[in-house]
């Protein structure tokens, strides 16, 4: 049976954890909403925090979510926004996406944000969405491109962290620029009714950049990427350092500006 391959690049570390928080299905999965109605069987993949899953959970009910991934302890913290939401129509289990346990035909709808760039067999991945979603459904996965990510004003030291970052991920078995490959990964996992798409998110007010910023250099230095990092032989503690010193530098430019681009892909099965 297919195993994860791939290491999670960022770790559940409370700067990464503060990032995943944010995301709800109106900043993070718009273009799947359209797709959703009440009554409809739903499984979340790569859930994590749980904070998008509660509002699929509220767009699909009286249907049912199924929220999975593949780290346990943050399952805990998913049902506890699960909870907080008043959504008591999710359940939560452990599951590889490479060889997920779900027969076939399971779900109406099958979602998966940030998750492929992440995994060592994306189009596996997407052969199992495909598996479980029932004929006449729809798998939606969104990620991120690493490498189109753009910001204003220019800090040398960022263009090192997208360069780092990207080395990082990579040798983890994952691959940062996911966003510009889902389509190609579709089409090789075999679906052909695909509709690809991309959407951004962008911060730019005070609020956003000390947010975004602070995270990021929290991130730097103190969660499982800062380690993978070092113990990788990519870079120094030190190195880190001046990066995370970089993002603070950006976050207090009064014209600063920084655009995180995804793609987006809903696969008719």
């Amino acid at each position: 049976m297919p195993k994860e391959t791939a290491v999670y690049t960022h770790g559940h570390h409370e700067s990464v954890l503060r990032s995943h928080r944010w995301r709800t299905a109106a900043n993070s999965a718009a273009y799947l909403l359209a797709e959703l109605r009440p009554g409809q069987d739903l499984l979340d993949v790569g859930c994590g925090p749980g904070t998008i899953t509660a509002d699929l959970a509220a767009l699909v009910a009286p249907g049912t979510v199924t929220a999975v991934d593949a780290a346990e302890g943050v399952l805990d913290r998913a049902r506890e926004a699960v909870a907080s939401a008043g959504a008591d129509n999710v359940r939560f289990t452990v599951a590889d996406v490479h060889a997920l346990d779900f027969p076939d035909d399971s779900f109406d709808i099958v979602h998966a944000h940030q998750v492929l760039q992440h995994v060592g067999d994306p189009v596996q991945a997407l052969r199992e969405l495909r598996r479980v979603c029932r004929p006449g459904g729809v798998v939606a996965a969104r990620d991120a491109d690493y490498g189109a990510f753009t910001w204003f004003p220019g800090v040398p030291a960022l263009d090192g962290w997208q360069e780092l970052y990207r080395r990082v991920a990579r040798a983890n078995g994952g691959e940062p620029d996911a966003g510009r490959r889902l389509l190609s990964w579709a089409r090789q996992a075999g679906f052909t009714g695909i509709t690809s798409t991309a959407t951004t998110w962008c911060f730019a007010t005070p609020d956003e950049r000390a947010w975004w910023s602070g995270l990021w250099a929290d991130r730097t230095t103190a969660s499982g990427y800062a380690g993978l990092a070092v113990g990788g032989g990519h870079t120094t503690p030190e190195g880190l350092d001046e990066i995370a010193e970089a993002w603070r530098e950006w976050g207090a430019a009064e014209d600063g500006w920084f655009m995180v681009p995804h793609g987006e892909i809903l696969c008719q099965v």
